[in-house]
């Protein structure tokens, strides 16, 4: 098994026939021995609430034409050329408008590469820190509920994290003479914002990393082969394990002062579950799968099922390997625990159920999911004010309950090329899925809302 949750932007590369497993191996052990790392991977997770670019370019009600891939004609080209050329087996783009009941799609292609059953809006994707956005609404729900507070201390939920030690220098030495007390406590929205100094297995270095690993503070997973480079330890078997062997590990900046990625969201998890006093996947489904109506999100993708799941694939070197087929995918084994910060499985059509009922300010179809209060907080800019983003990812911007906030807009992306935002200011709800890995590969994750402003501000929408 090989564990990781990889979020990143895309450059390009070309199809190559695929080779024998052999060659995969050697394949991504040379990719890493020319420097794959955890922080180029990771650094275009960065990519998400694209719908600020929106701003200033007017919508209408006929945003949404019959035709969508005549209305959204960048879009559609740059999807084509991708699937034309087989860099990709598939691409879907979805698009809707204020609380259409349904958002139309852009693209195509197939399950895998050479097969012969499309894929739609009901196929299965890997969503990776896409998940994010979800754990973090839970939060403010609850939050809402006045059941946590955003400024509350994580201590009061999770006592082993009230003397929490911090390295002096970032991702050097984790012995004695290198740490020192932290100067606050960790609250509920450093860890909704990742703010709370805590680490990343795949974003860290040096003993901190080989730490997390040897600790197996793994909350993610990509596939049953072993990938160099990549990482194969075995995560912790719970979420009452994981946050308290996290709390053993020095933080890697002080609670407040810097933003860096983390597993701060995967932590939530288990103050969700504690809070809630029911395993955190099942508040996850009660909560906000069954009345958003998102019948096909899944932790664990049932048998029954794998008839719609991609299969994922690695980018590397000019070629593309298949590295979780979806008949042998590792999706189909229960995880070790839920990882909220990486873990769901989830079709188009669902994430746009959620996309919408944010923009529905908690509410679909009539049915009350969030409040109102929920959603307008957690989609609002909530860094701490004590946070220094000088050379982070966010510099410039706001982050809101675990996605990117830019103007009235809101959103986050995976690890594997897919993308999703919701945009206020016109009621604009839009989402990319596709399959492949690192997203740094191609291009087009990033692209993404660049395509769909040029195409805005072409007037092809109506």
């Amino acid at each position: 098994m090989v564990n990781c949750c990889i979020d990143a932007q895309a450059r390009g590369s070309s199809f190559m026939q695929q080779p024998d497993w052999e060659t995969i191996i050697m394949a991504f052990t040379d990719f890493s021995e020319r420097g794959l790392s955890r922080r180029s991977i990771l650094k275009g997770s960065a990519l998400a609430a694209a719908g600020g670019l929106f701003a200033g370019h007017p919508l209408g009600s006929a945003l949404l034409a019959h035709d969508v891939s005549e209305d959204w004609p960048s879009v559609a080209a740059e999807i084509d050329s991708y699937l034309k050329e087989k860099k990709l087996a598939n691409a879907i783009a979805t698009f809707g408008w204020q609380q259409q009941d349904h958002a139309h799609t852009v693209g195509g292609g197939t399950l895998a590469l050479n097969g012969t059953t499309p894929a739609n809006q009901d196929s299965l994707y890997r969503i990776y820190s896409m998940t994010k956005p979800i754990t973090g609404m839970m939060v403010m729900q609850l939050i809402s509920e006045g059941k946590l507070g955003l400024d509350q201390p994580l201590s009061d939920i999770l006592p082993a994290f009230a003397q929490m030690q911090v390295q002096k220098e970032y991702d050097g030495a984790i012995t004695e003479d290198n740490l020192e007390p932290a100067k606050r406590p960790i609250t509920i929205r450093h860890l909704l914002t990742h703010t709370s100094g805590l680490g990343y297995q795949i974003i860290q270095q040096g003993p901190i990393k080989d730490e997390y690993d040897r600790l197996g503070l793994v909350p993610g997973q990509v596939s049953r082969m072993p990938i160099p480079g990549i990482g194969r330890s075995e995560p912790v078997g719970s979420l009452e394990l994981f946050a308290d062997t996290l709390a053993t590990v020095p933080l890697v900046y002080q609670p407040g002062e810097k933003w860096s990625y983390s597993v701060g969201i995967d932590l939530l998890g288990r103050v969700i579950e504690v809070v809630e006093g029911k395993p955190f996947d099942q508040v996850l489904q009660e909560r906000i799968f069954d009345p958003t109506g998102m019948t096909s999100t899944f932790f664990t993708v049932p048998k029954s099922e794998v008839g719609r799941l991609t299969t994922n694939y690695a980018v590397l070197g000019g070629q593309i390997f298949p590295i979780d087929p979806a008949a042998s995918s590792i999706y189909l084994d229960k995880p070790p625990f839920p990882f909220g910060g990486a873990g769901l499985v989830c079709s188009p059509r669902d994430y746009d159920r959620f996309l919408r009922m944010l923009l529905g300010m908690g509410k679909i179809d009539g049915t009350r999911v969030l409040s109102e209060a929920a959603v307008r907080i957690g989609t609002s800019n909530i860094l701490p004010d004590t946070v220094d983003l000088t050379g982070s990812w966010t510099e410039g911007q706001g982050f809101g309950a675990a996605g990117r906030v830019i103007g009235r807009s809101y959103g986050w992306g995976g690890a594997a090329g897919t993308a999703a935002f919701v945009d206020y200011e016109h009621g604009l709800r839009a989402g990319f899925f596709t399959q492949y890995m690192p997203s740094e590969a191609y291009p087009i994750q990033g692209e993404f809302p660049e395509l769909v402003r040029k195409d805005l501000a072409a007037g092809t929408n109506g």
